[in-house]
């Protein structure tokens, strides 16, 4: 069911049915065809399944047509459609299928989007279609995050690691030592070296905070910070202890109190930053792993940068939501669905998705790949990090969209701006978010 619906399964279906005919003209916009053709068996009983791709960059898309067409060219019988979606609007446009009877057979979401539609009844349950092969490659930490109550929708399969990007010659000028994967820097250290790397115009540090809940909460999971915690009935409760509070006070700090962070990229975007950084206004930006294709395509000739891993609290540990693989509970094929799945994240298959999205594999075979363990573009630095990556503790939790945007989104912007202090922060987040979380959990 969707969050804070109480509709049962025959009056959802019936609802259903009625969007359908009127809508189907959007419905059809966004997805072309409809669900009785999908059912019906091409000539010579081929199947034909549809897989709606949210991949967007150049190598990414071409890695994921090259690998259907090569599917197709080995299976005659099921066929599969590559359909383009956009990161941007696909839960909107997911919600409007998922209603009109329209969605996709295979479906590329990411696990923080899944849980109104895996306890809406929309997403298929996986656990029992799941090729040991598949199950075994993936560690039970990445299952977790396709995971709701306790069963999986969604197969984990590319993860993206929270790194800072540096500036090399700046971080030697400075004589700070440099952290590594085995030794990296504790928040305090971060946070001395801000310092030390700031130095007239320049910040030690620029934090892109236009959208800072996923950033604090997931790198909160280093000083065993949760903000969410589930309790025995399932009903989940928010706080905010001294352990949530290090990353956020850390970041605070050095924007309004030793000054070694940028205000002035508060509102921006990551790749907003890049420019500054490669002036050298600032020397290290918290980014994710990704960013690294940006900044080997857009750096200056001779700029010299390096990736660095987060700060760690008590643990390395930090919160992921992993881009995932779901099949639609309205596709008449789940067994052909999941057999497509299981080859495009066959070992060699998922090194070349990871290598065309400049992310980490989630699988441990395709993760030991050598083409991931090469010190160009610090492939190495990410590969030694996976095994810190932890499912977000949010991502599961009903209503948590809500609460993002109505309570921490806006209070976390006015504390790292210096608006609110501390305790007003937590009064909201906690205050405010339980009883948004209520209507959710009732």
């Amino acid at each position: 069911m969707r969050a804070g619906d109480e509709t049962t399964t025959a009056a959802r279906f019936a609802r259903r049915r009625l969007l359908a005919a009127a809508a189907a003209l959007p419905a059809a916009a966004l997805l072309p065809g409809c669900a009785d053709d999908r059912r019906r068996r091409g000539a010579g009983g081929r199947i034909t399944l549809r897989f709606q791709s949210l991949a967007w960059q150049q190598d990414s898309l071409k890695a994921n047509k090259q690998l259907v067409a090569e599917w197709n060219r080995r299976h005659p019988k099921v066929q599969v459609q590559y359909v383009q979606g956009a990161w941007p609007t696909v839960h909107d446009q997911l919600l409007t299928s998922f209603e009109g009877g329209e969605a996709p057979d295979i479906i590329h979401d990411a696990s923080d989007d899944l849980a109104d539609f895996a306890y809406g009844g929309d997403l298929a349950d996986l656990t029992d279609l799941l090729p040991p092969r598949l199950k075994q490659d993936i560690p039970r930490r990445s299952w977790e995050s396709g995971t709701f109550n306790g069963r999986i929708y969604g197969v984990p399969f590319l993860q993206e690691p929270r790194v800072l990007i540096a500036d090399r010659g700046r971080l030697r000028r400075s004589g700070v030592r440099i952290p590594t994967p085995e030794h990296p820097w504790t928040w305090q250290e971060f946070a001395e070296a801000a310092q030390r790397l700031t130095r007239g115009t320049g910040h030690g540090v620029a934090w892109p905070l236009k959208e800072p809940v996923s950033t604090t909460l997931n790198l909160a999971l280093s000083t065993g910070g949760r903000v969410f915690h589930r309790h025995p009935d399932g009903k989940v409760e928010v706080r905010f202890d001294a352990v949530d509070q290090v990353v956020p006070r850390t970041i605070h700090d050095q924007l309004n109190v030793d000054r070694s962070a940028s205000r002035a990229t508060l509102g921006m975007g990551g790749s907003d930053t890049l420019p500054g950084f490669f002036a050298g206004r600032y020397a290290m930006v918290p980014l994710g792993f990704s960013y690294r294709q940006q900044i080997a395509q857009q750096a200056p000739e001779g700029f010299d940068w390096t990736v660095l891993p987060a700060p760690k609290g008590t643990a390395l540990d930090q919160g992921v939501s992993p881009q995932t693989l779901s099949i639609a509970e309205d596709c008449p094929y789940k067994e052909e669905a999941m057999a497509f799945i299981d080859f495009l994240l066959g070992p060699a298959n998922m090194v070349r998705l990871a290598l065309g999205d400049w992310l980490l594999p989630t699988g441990q075979e395709a993760l030991a790949d050598p083409a991931l363990r090469v010190r160009r573009y610090d492939w190495a630095t990410g590969t030694a990090l996976a095994g810190s990556m932890r499912s977000a503790p949010a991502q599961s939790v009903r209503g948590y969209p809500e609460w993002k945007d109505k309570i921490a989104t806006p209070g976390l912007q006015e504390y790292y701006s210096g608006a609110i202090g501390l305790n007003t922060l937590r009064e909201r987040l906690v205050e405010d978010g339980n009883v948004v979380l209520a209507r959710y959990q009732r």
